[in-house]
């Protein structure tokens, strides 16, 4: 049989997900009410395992605050992955309607702003700022203003989005 697996390794292997996923909901004293198996499909000869972090956007959405944990590193994740821009496109439009905490909202600005600020705008971005819009840019523009690079066209054009949108 051939297998295309289309899942992380270390760090974002299923089974790193799934402990985690039962550790984080262990922290926020919910039960972890989820199966987070990765899809497969078989046919013929062939299984495709997609990846896991599907089924955590899914549950992201019916505000699992362990998953959003797990959505929240996942953006934070600087690293490649197969379909990554869809994956973290659709993780941060999760995030977006989802619950979060204080600091989970803290850590999102602070990864905008990280990559703002490094010139960082894969086109993911997009979604990052629109859950950032929702969710605040803090107290983060000063740093923006400081640190970005805001000749830039994108650049300028996100700070100018987050001062639209922020409150005060």
């Amino acid at each position: 049989m051939i297998v295309h697996d289309y899942n992380g390794t270390g760090f974002w292997s299923p089974e790193a997900v799934q402990r985690r996923y039962k550790l984080y909901a262990r922290r926020y004293g919910v039960p972890p009410l989820y199966d987070l198996s990765p899809r497969v499909h078989q046919e013929g000869g062939k299984r495709w395992v997609y990846p896991v972090i599907g089924r955590v956007i899914e549950c992201i959405e019916t505000g699992d605050l362990a998953c959003a944990e797990i959505g929240v590193e996942f953006i934070e994740e600087s690293a490649s992955f197969l379909f990554g821009m869809i994956l973290k496109s659709n993780t941060a439009r999760a995030l977006r309607r989802g619950r979060l905490t204080d600091e989970q909202k803290d850590r999102i600005r602070a990864r905008a702003v990280r990559m703002l600020c490094a010139g960082y705008l894969p086109r993911e971005y997009r979604h990052y700022a629109k859950l950032v819009r929702k969710i605040g840019i803090g107290d983060y523009l000063p740093r923006i203003e400081r640190e970005a690079n805001l000749n830039d066209a994108w650049v300028k054009h996100y700070y100018d989005y987050f001062k639209q949108h922020s409150v005060g």
